[in-house]
């Protein structure tokens, strides 16, 4: 128990004090293995064999892929085809654009992997869009913000190829487990949007006639085949989960430059750069995560953990609403990406122990950490947003906060109900 305090302790306090990720983790590994045995007996070569062997793994190659996608399409045409599609699907309905918003989003997210790349792209867009037609500029923002928080849930998923890989979880089953979860989550915020336009004024467009949305469908047709392209391709069995982020980035690319001809040589260089730069800094912290994760199985802190939870409940729903009430708290400090390489290791032994099955707990870390990319003080949305709207931080915080209400609802029917998330994966095996 002492070194479980001090393992975990060790690493927040670093964080509270402003020491970046990677650089804490090692730190603790360091202090952790002196602890053990004193600075003579540190095995200083086994650092970089294990941070090594953490990045020189096939299932990570779909990180960058998915990434340079994103980027590719956020630089050309893709994003407004999309968002003009969904306006002219649910555009008439009463709540306007806030239903654009959000199916646009779960459009996207089916293309991006990331909450980021949703809010910057197609956030700016769908703004911009809310204020010419004068809709309130705190509803804009806080529907936006909601929105991009299913970036990660539909597939793909940068954050659920990480977790499939520590967790050693099918990173095919997680992408399918996450479609239900994700339309639940898009369907609550379009009712919470149903729900403010009775106290907001919300313009509404009359219906398009048939041929307009026709032509808004043929238009975005082959945006909107990406997602049927990667889901597709890993559940006949035409490609992996890995090869599905060659194919996206590649589709992404042959749209950008060849059919729709928007994105030039130079974007492509750009994008590539800012791909390379983002990748780099992940692939960093995942070498130094593996390191932290064999330490945790060396010193049996899994174990602990779980014989620690157990002692709170016996009940597995009890237990699942600790832990993801653990995970929203964490979400509001770190990254995604950095929660799930840093708690999986921790967290996968633990609930195997408890009985919970892997897959449906992968999809449930991804959405809780999820949340905190809207929640202060280092959510990554809210400091898009931020600079896509010119208002302050606490004017973004207070325009989101409305929107946790159907988050948290829909992550506590998940909870209660986990055959959601672990429905559609069952179908597809049988």
């Amino acid at each position: 128990m002492e070194m479980l305090v001090f393992f975990i302790g060790l690493l927040i306090l670093l964080f509270i004090l402003g020491i970046p990720v990677s650089i804490s983790i090692g730190l603790t590994c360091m202090a952790v293995l002196w602890a053990e045995g004193g600075f003579a007996n540190i095995p200083l070569n086994l650092f970089p064999l294990k941070m090594m062997h953490g990045v020189n793994n096939f299932p990570i190659l779909a990180i960058p892929f998915f990434i340079l996608a994103a980027n590719v399409m956020n630089k050309g045409s893709v994003t407004p085809r999309i968002f003009d599609f969904a306006n002219g699907l649910v555009g008439h309905l009463r709540g306007g654009l806030g239903h654009v918003n959000v199916l646009a989003s779960m459009i996207f997210a089916g293309m991006s992997g990331t909450a980021v790349a949703d809010a910057a792209g197609l956030g700016a867009l769908e703004i911009k869009a809310m204020q010419d037609q004068g809709y309130p500029l705190k509803y804009s923002t806080g529907i936006t913000g909601a929105s991009s928080v299913i970036g990660p849930i539909i597939p793909p998923s940068v954050a659920m190829v990480i977790y499939g890989w520590l967790g050693d979880v099918s990173v095919g089953a997680l992408f399918v487990a996450g479609i239900i979860p994700g339309i639940l989550l898009g369907g609550s915020l379009m009712l919470m949007t149903w729900i403010f336009s009775y106290r907001i004024d919300m313009p509404m467009r009359p219906r398009p006639p048939a041929i307009e949305i026709w032509r808004l469908s043929r238009r975005a047709l082959l945006s909107l085949v990406t997602p049927v392209i990667i889901v597709g391709g890993i559940w006949s069995g035409l490609f992996t989960p890995t090869e599905s982020g060659v194919v996206a980035s590649t589709y992404a690319i042959i749209l950008g430059m060849v059919i729709y001809r928007d994105v030039t040589f130079k974007d492509l260089l750009e994008v590539f750069y800012n791909t390379i730069e983002f990748t780099a800094i992940v692939l960093f912290i995942i070498s130094i995560a593996v390191l932290y994760g064999w330490l945790l199985v060396k010193l049996q802190i899994p174990l602990s953990l779980a014989e620690m939870v157990m002692q709170l409940s016996t009940n597995s729903t009890v237990l699942l609403v600790i832990i993801t009430f653990f995970f929203l708290v964490v979400g509001c400090f770190m990254s995604v990406i950095e929660s799930v390489l840093i708690f999986t290791p921790v967290m996968v032994p633990m609930i195997k122990l408890l009985g919970i099955d892997p897959l449906f707990f992968g999809v449930l870390m991804v959405i809780s950490l999820s949340v905190g990319v809207i929640t202060p003080p280092f959510g990554n949305v809210i400091y898009v947003l931020v600079g896509i709207t010119n208002s302050t931080f606490e004017d973004v915080v207070k325009a989101i906060l409305p929107f946790l209400i159907p988050i948290l609802v829909t992550i506590l029917i998940l909870v209660c109900f986990p055959q959601l998330v672990t429905f559609l994966p069952r179908l597809m095996a049988a």
